[in-house]
């Protein structure tokens, strides 16, 4: 969703209802909003706790907003960020990023999930890379592993001929 500049729901202050395009809902007050960028950087949680989520969205990603009522001054006082905590958490969110596959198909994710479990995996576009070495293609088939050593090679054939067998049952039950 593009927001317009000359929006009143992006108004700093406001208190509004947010579903996002991934399936994320929450109630959040609009801290400031960047018009280039089309970022808002949004407050969760009340002025009585200390703790408070900060999120930063960008615009596209909001599917439906709501107003719900006029905030206070969202900036008075700002509470105390531990910046550990929040480089602790984008790294996990840019970890979590690393393992969803662009361009590639349910199944593909399904066994890039199930070998990460045991190994080392990585995508390369829609190839996945395991142990910095193998690489599993699509069809994602035992046939389609090729590089690495003769040993990691096979290693990787037999995992994957029993992740594929494993998510075939759970599909089948």
């Amino acid at each position: 969703m593009a927001m317009d500049a000359s929006s009143e729901e992006i108004a700093v202050g406001y208190v509004l209802s947010i579903k996002t395009t991934l399936g994320d809902e929450f109630e959040a007050q609009i801290i400031t909003f960047d018009r280039q960028s089309n970022i808002l950087v949004l407050q969760e949680g009340s002025k009585r706790g200390s703790l408070r989520n900060l999120r930063i969205l960008n615009a596209n990603y909001i599917k439906e907003l709501t107003f719900v009522r006029h905030g206070d001054d969202p900036l008075d006082p700002l509470s105390y960020l531990d910046l550990n905590t929040i480089q602790a958490r984008e790294d996990s969110a840019i970890r979590q990023a690393e393992r969803i596959g662009v361009g590639v198909t349910e199944e593909a994710q399904n066994i890039f999930d199930a070998l990460s479990k045991t190994l080392p995996v990585r995508w390369d576009k829609t190839v996945i890379v395991v142990m910095n070495e193998v690489r599993v293609s699509s069809p994602y088939l035992p046939e389609s592993v090729s590089g690495g050593t003769a040993a990691a090679n096979e290693r990787v054939k037999k995992v994957l001929e029993l992740e594929r067998k494993r998510l075939h049952l759970r599909v089948s039950a």
